[in-house]
């Protein structure tokens, strides 16, 4: 298994992510451009695909393929990225009836004397 920040550092050139994912170099640079994502760049310029990236440029062929457009593909990724933060959320939720917990920030009760 590839850990996560594994996953989020930038590994693979232009060249070779396109490769992976079976795109050109030009489709690459059009979806950055367009905001679909972000890869690294490393201190002279260069972009840096992660596995996550490529992950996210194969999600965006299946959904070309599918007949969506760009503006399409960037909302249905932002709506993916949301669901997946509200589940996140939700898995870290108290089960019903058990005892809330105090938020991190806030300092712990004063013993009373």
């Amino acid at each position: 298994m590839v850990a996560p920040e594994a996953k989020s550092r930038g590994v693979y050139a232009i060249s070779v992510a396109a490769e992976l994912v079976g795109m050109g170099q030009q489709n690459l640079r059009l979806y950055e451009r367009k905001g679909l994502l972000e890869p690294g760049r490393t201190d002279g310029g260069t972009r840096r695909y992660s596995e996550s990236d490529v992950m996210t440029l194969r999600r965006i062929a299946e959904l070309l393929d599918q007949g969506l457009n760009l503006s399409g593909i960037r909302l249905v990724l932002a709506l993916e990225t949301e669901n997946a933060a509200l589940r996140t959320q939700l898995s870290r939720r108290p089960a019903p009836g058990a005892a809330p917990s105090p938020p991190a920030d806030t300092p712990p009760a004063a013993a009373s004397t």
